[in-house]
């Protein structure tokens, strides 16, 4: 288990540039899983954490739930509201992060996030925030990846090279979010039962080419395009042949590309 410090993050993600809209197609799947084990009942108060375009916020609205999604990037809320709009959906979004909820003590009857809250720089403060805003019989239900296959060794690579490139020492191990022990440490203080944690597996297909999905990293000098052809630490390959190599050994389709992520969905109740 990994103590739950703040992550030592090289580059700060924007998810307001890219086109991020083409992953949350992807991370539908997901989010109707953690929807499904979160079972929001019409009337409730609903907070989504990390909800970008919407996935999970307005599937909760849909059963008529009283729903919020909270989000640091005010374009990606932009299109959940449009998306809302057109749909029908009564849903509310806020700017916020996890460790600065804009939101009253207890409001929520219910904080969902699907692979949001698990990108806190600090998951201690992440924590207590959606401790704060959860009431006294509330619950929390997230989805987190766990640090397997193809698509996290990747970005385990990207890491590794962008921290060499950038003359940084290696980063700390990443908090556990995947595991019921560091999950219940995390919430425990804050009144949570133990967690409850099922598994799931999440195919990502993507085209063999560059996209644009991927969110800017503002920490590399020269920009995400340059840092295609930097070398590995410890391999004469640079990035984009060493990325491709992990992900062309683990696709599942013959006649494109898929790839299964695995990841937990952990529901905490008070």
């Amino acid at each position: 288990m990994v103590a739950p410090t703040p992550s030592d993050s090289p580059a700060a993600l924007d998810w307001n540039l890219g086109r991020y809209e083409r992953v949350a197609e992807q991370f539908l799947p997901a989010a109707r899983v953690v929807v499904e084990h979160a079972a929001p009942k019409p009337g409730e108060r609903v907070v989504d954490v990390g909800c970008g375009t919407g996935n999970a916020v307005l599937l909760a609205a849909a059963v008529g739930a009283r729903v919020i999604g909270v989000d640091p990037a005010s374009r990606l809320l932009e299109v959940a509201r449009t998306d809302a709009a057109a749909r029908g959906l009564d849903a509310e979004f806020a700017d916020g992060n996890a460790a600065d909820l804009p939101l009253e003590d207890e409001s929520a009857d219910l904080v969902i996030s699907v692979f949001g809250v698990i990108f806190a720089p600090d998951p201690g403060a992440a924590a207590a925030e959606v401790a704060r805003v959860t009431s006294s019989s509330g619950r929390v239900v997230l989805s987190a990846w766990i640090p397997e296959g193809a698509i996290s060794r990747a970005a385990r690579l990207a890491r590794q090279t962008i921290r060499e490139a950038l003359g940084q020492p290696p980063a700390p191990p990443r908090f556990a979010w995947h595991e019921r022990e560091a999950l219940a440490e995390l919430f425990g203080p804050h009144g949570f039962a133990e967690p409850a944690i099922t598994g799931s597996g999440l195919r990502s297909r993507a085209c063999r080419s560059r996209t644009t999905s991927r969110p800017s990293l503002r920490a590399i000098p020269s920009g995400w395009r340059d840092a295609r052809s930097w070398s590995v630490p410890g391999s004469p390959k640079n990035f984009a042949s060493a990325r491709f190599e992990i992900l062309e050994a683990a696709n599942e389709d013959p006649d494109g590309f898929r790839v299964t992520s695995p990841y937990v969905v952990a529901t905490l109740r008070r």
